[in-house]
């Protein structure tokens, strides 16, 4: 995984405040936050880890492949380009009706399909790194 060069205000690296972040939610959240943390990062060794919009853990390859967003209840993996994606597994349950992001609400108790996501986060960097391609 690469490190980007993305501080805190309290000059906390980006993975130091998703550590945190997964830390200080002590309960399911904070379990299916570090899964799906190192489901990504299984799928795309270079996957670059940022943090933005005042506290959103972000995934990005070539432009931002997912966030990972809590809330009460329900963690959300929101994927910039997730309406472009073959999601053959059915993963995507939310936000459908979008021209552009798809996501996927993980409840408590629910299971996640570690090959499908990995499969979805290699997809959604094919396409960003081949749209990279075409510019150049």
């Amino acid at each position: 995984m690469k490190q980007a060069n993305n501080k805190t205000d309290d000059g906390a690296s980006a993975s130091e405040q998703i550590d945190a972040r997964i830390a200080e939610l002590t309960d399911w959240r904070g379990a299916a936050l570090a899964k799906v943390r190192a489901t990504i990062r299984q799928a795309d060794p270079e996957v670059v880890e940022t943090w933005k919009w005042r506290g959103v853990p972000v995934w990005e390859h070539a432009g931002i492949i997912c966030t990972g967003e809590t809330y009460k209840g329900a963690m959300k993996l929101t994927f910039a380009k997730g309406a472009s994606l073959p999601d053959p597994s059915g993963l995507f349950n939310s936000s459908l009706d979008g021209n552009t992001r798809r996501a996927i609400d993980i409840h408590e108790g629910a299971a996640i399909d570690e090959a499908a996501l990995a499969a979805l986060i290699r997809a959604a960097v094919a396409l960003n790194t081949a749209g990279k391609k075409k510019k150049a």
